[in-house]
């Protein structure tokens, strides 16, 4: 087993929860996901500290994903899906990227640098 198998379980766990999840919510709130998440952030209150706090994990991931494959086009497409979709998004693309550098974390992190 290598040393990535438990990244993978939770990668896999946590995408297959949280996809699950927008499918009950979307079924009982419909698709007004971005005027409830920044009327939140407008309230100025906890659900709206978080949403800020949560957008900038997201735009963090998505830089990195630009970053890692230096800014390309296809990068910037990839990485914006990121931000938008979260970890329904990220975790298969880490999945993805953990399957093609052979589980090596360093390459999974950084790419070709």
């Amino acid at each position: 087993m290598n040393n990535s198998y438990f990244l993978k379980i939770l990668l896999s766990t946590l995408s297959l929860v949280v996809f699950s999840y927008t499918i009950f919510v979307f079924q009982k709130e419909g698709t007004d996901l971005f005027s409830v998440f920044f009327s939140n952030v407008k309230s100025i209150s906890w659900s709206g500290q978080f949403n800020l706090d949560f957008m900038s994990y997201l735009t963090l991931s998505g830089l990195w994903i630009m970053w890692r494959n230096h800014f390309s086009g296809k990068s910037i497409l990839i990485g914006f899906a990121a931000m938008i979709l979260g970890i329904i998004f990220f975790a298969p693309y880490v999945l993805i990227l953990l399957a093609q550098e052979k589980g090596e974390l360093k390459k999974v992190l950084i790419g070709n640098r």
